[in-house]
């Protein structure tokens, strides 16, 4: 196996459109991460993250079966940014290791990585070849909380209130894909895209 030419980096703020884009560029045969996913595996008993954040945060955080409660964990540093500094400190170095372990065993010409806090993160940004943006009026991110996740309008503003800035996403995105109409609006970007891409890394003979 080698390492995937092209590495997408794909972010954007909660309710805006990121798991549809995600299984889009899966149907273009391309490996696809999920880097909140890998910090949960990395957080399991044995992984490399899984002894540290113990240590840092005690007992008080691993539940009956020995896997952390991520309930305890996260009542913790989502109430204390220094808290929250510790954690990511501890899982973003393993979450990266894992992230280039998953990328070499990859046989696609293409992978993309799929992390919120990419920009945050700026050992997993440097992985990428490009940044993608996926973006959406902060009405349109209420609206989609509460209709696909069952969210009241007070928790939905409190997780969009608790995301990093939107225009900042942009400021360092290479596309940006606004997602206020229907999936196939943002399917017709998302092909343009695809066939820029194609194009511009000499890709050859891929999927679409």
């Amino acid at each position: 196996m080698i390492a995937p030419r092209i590495v997408i980096g794909l972010t954007g703020n909660i309710g805006t459109g990121k798991s549809t884009v995600i299984a889009y560029l899966a149907s273009k045969g391309v490996t696809t991460l999920d880097a909140d996913k890998i910090a949960h595996e990395v957080m399991a008993p044995g992984m490399a993250a899984y002894g540290p954040v113990v240590a840092a945060f005690g007992p008080q955080i691993v539940a009956a079966d020995g896997t952390i409660d991520r309930a305890a964990l996260g009542a913790i540093v989502f109430r204390d940014p220094a808290a929250l500094h510790t954690l990511e400190s501890i899982v973003h170095p393993a979450v990266l290791e894992r992230t280039r372990a998953l990328l070499r065993a990859g046989d696609a010409p293409v992978a993309v990585v799929e992390a919120i806090k990419l920009l945050e993160a700026r050992n997993l940004l440097g992985l990428c070849t490009e940044v993608w943006v996926v973006t959406a009026s902060e009405e349109t991110q209420l609206r989609r909380l509460m209709e696909s996740r069952g969210m009241s309008v007070t928790e939905a503003r409190r997780r969009l209130a608790a995301q990093s800035s939107q225009a900042e996403k942009v400021r360092h995105a290479t596309r940006v894909f606004p997602n206020e109409g229907t999936p196939e609006q943002l399917y017709g970007l998302l092909d343009a895209a695809w066939a820029e891409l194609v194009e511009t890394y000499a890709l050859g003979r891929v999927n679409g």
